[in-house]
């Protein structure tokens, strides 16, 4: 009996090896990318001496931890963080599922493919290139804004980036610019996806188009939605360095604004080269975020069992 399991066993993987052999590839990339580095948490907890190397180095328990929580900074960089991020997720989701009903709803195939190739193109576009965009736009010597815009209006001339007040609204501006096209890609799939008997059906029962939105498109890719939103709520403590770092140019002018932990640990880093802090500010991001996935994930499970990720 034992020999016939095993035999079928050996059949079953026979027959998938190619699957199997498909799969491997991705195993590796996962296990060196994302599960060799967790053994460098240990780093969090180490006053690093390269003398010594990682597992030799002096063990300093939670005093790289301070860095980050015993600074006159910590509240300012850590409510940077959550508030754009926030924005950023709530603004990003309207925005990219209103452009994602939008290009359903275009009829011809060469427009539908052009309109999401421009949508898109922003989020290939390198951060730095995006820092001289926004550099050509709000120079105070030669910027577009300062030089056609304002002069329009009657408005005198603005030191962008001298001025922290404009940046809340200049960063979420450009993240939701450059990173929308590539959400809205994703439910546009999912848009596509839904069976069109059911519009069919909402158009014979006299349905307007806001209704069919609201009653079918919407519940319909709320999933997809959930789904993304909590992957972005994991990461709600991170941020993009290249936005908060390259876009105002690193301007002291702007810290108070610009400032969050991403860019304030690099910052650390210059002028301490001290290893462990920046582990250990990994360590606190990857910490929260996991916490916030969990709790996030139970809230929906709460409202609605379907639409949880696990």
């Amino acid at each position: 009996m034992r020999k016939h399991a095993q035999s079928l066993a050996v059949k079953r993987i026979w027959k998938y090896s190619p699957l199997y052999l498909m799969m491997l590839p991705g195993l590796a990339y996962l296990l060196i990318n994302n599960y060799l580095p967790m053994f460098g948490l240990v780093i969090a907890f180490k006053d690093i001496n390269f003398a010594k190397g990682i597992w030799g180095s002096d063990w300093v328990g939670f005093q790289n931890f301070k860095f980050l929580f015993q600074t006159s900074d910590a509240y300012i960089i850590t409510r940077n963080t959550l508030l754009y991020n926030a924005a950023f997720i709530v603004i990003g989701l309207v925005v990219a599922v209103a452009f994602a009903i939008l290009l359903n709803e275009i009829k011809s195939k060469f427009a539908s493919r052009l309109y999401q190739s421009l949508i898109i193109l922003p989020f290939l576009i390198s951060m730095v290139l995006v820092s001289y965009l926004v550099f050509s736009m709000l120079s105070m010597e030669s910027g577009f804004m300062n030089k056609t815009i304002l002069p329009l209006l009657g408005i005198d001339p603005i030191s962008w980036y001298n001025e922290p007040k404009y940046w809340p609204i200049i960063l979420t501006l450009v993240h939701t610019w450059k990173g929308a096209g590539y959400a809205c890609i994703i439910y546009l799939a999912a848009i596509i996806g839904i069976d069109t008997e059911y519009y069919e059906a909402a158009t014979l029962d006299g349905a307007s188009k806001w209704h069919q939105i609201r009653l079918i498109t919407i519940p319909l890719i709320t999933p997809v939605i959930i789904m993304l939103t909590l992957l972005q709520i994991g990461r709600i403590f991170y941020s993009d360095f290249g936005l908060f770092y390259q876009v105002p140019m690193n301007a002291g002018a702007l810290f108070d604004t610009t400032n969050v932990i991403d860019t304030y640990v690099f910052r650390g880093l210059l002028q301490l080269g001290n290893i462990g802090m920046s582990s250990a500010a990994g360590f606190y991001q990857s910490l929260v975020g996991f916490v916030l996935v969990i709790v996030s994930n139970y809230v929906v499970r709460k409202i609605n069992k379907e639409n949880a990720l696990f």
